[in-house]
């Protein structure tokens, strides 16, 4: 950690957070638990949102760098793009923590250019999924995959993880896979399209909640019933997720926990104290199906 520029220990900080977006519920969990946490330590939060823009997110880091925050939390939109971003801190002597997204390992590292990378295992997340398949699929191999934004280290993981893991199956085919941006209209968009080129796809795997309901939206539109006809399955499980699981129109979801809050914050006072930060920092994820989504509903974000 010699590289980065040190974090004196103090009574109170002023911390940047620079969001990607306030579109979703992922990101609005995410969002509420930084400010709790801050706002429980007497800490000022300087929140910026990008607008699901990587231009306007230099932009705003470039502001956070100017308003001389004491750290920076960045949840970068994209791998690329936030790396000059992300020198341009250190080079101010603001130490920047990577939350839920990471940049290019070709071009940043842990412990020189930014401090650390909180998050969960995204490849790991895509694994369960096709794992899950394997065991639960029966008789349905026709996949539709509805990816994330490109250039974004949890679609370019997710995808990885699952056509890794459906592969190592064997049996099944991934007829078509298309990013959806994470978001639900166009996650409906692409179903739409895709289950119209490929009418016998019976699984569609979204990374993440709002593309899945897009997908959902998509098949029930041209009649087609999820849960029987289509198994659809995400990445987030938040509430809606886990309650539709519940209902049997979702058919799995692994988490993707947002409650980035209390370990965001333990790593800067341990960061402060001169402690040893590995370079990931792993958040625990939990998997929803029928078997247990009845008893998770309350507890989902």
């Amino acid at each position: 950690m010699s590289d980065l520029p040190p974090l004196a220990e103090k009574d109170t900080y002023k911390v940047g957070f620079a969001q990607v977006e306030a579109n979703n519920p992922w990101r609005i969990a995410q969002t509420e638990s930084m400010r709790a946490e801050a706002a429980k330590l007497g800490y000022q939060l300087v929140y910026t949102d990008a607008q699901s823009s990587a231009a306007k997110q230099v932009s705003d880091m470039n502001s956070l760098i100017a308003q001389g925050v004491d750290l920076i939390f960045l949840s970068p939109r994209e791998e690329k793009p936030l790396i000059p971003a992300v020198r341009a801190a250190k080079d101010a002597g603001i130490p920047v923590v990577l939350l839920d997204r990471s940049v290019d390992s070709a071009l940043a590292k842990p412990g020189v250019d930014y401090v650390t990378f909180i998050g969960s295992d995204f490849v790991m997340q895509g694994r369960r999924v096709g794992e899950w398949l394997a065991k639960n699929a029966k008789d349905k191999k026709k996949i539709i995959q509805i990816e994330g934004t490109t250039g974004s280290s949890p679609a370019a993981d997710r995808k990885k993880g699952f056509d890794d893991a459906v592969k190592a199956a064997g049996g099944f085919e991934i007829v078509a896979s298309q990013s959806g941006d994470f978001s639900r209209d166009k996650g409906c968009q692409v179903a739409e399209a895709l289950l119209k080129a490929h009418p016998g796809a019976q699984l569609i795997y979204a990374h993440n909640d709002e593309m899945a309901f897009g997908a959902i939206a998509a098949l029930e539109s041209v009649g087609k019933i999820p849960g029987r006809d289509v198994l659809v399955l995400s990445v987030d499980g938040g509430k809606e997720a886990v309650d539709a699981i519940s209902k049997g129109k979702l058919a799995a979801a692994v988490e993707c926990n947002p409650r980035f809050g209390p370990i965001a914050f333990e790593t800067l006072k341990r960061y402060a104290a001169g402690d040893r930060v590995a370079s990931w920092v792993k958040v625990t994820d939990k998997f929803f199906d029928a078997g247990n989504a009845a008893a998770e509903v309350a507890g989902a974000y």
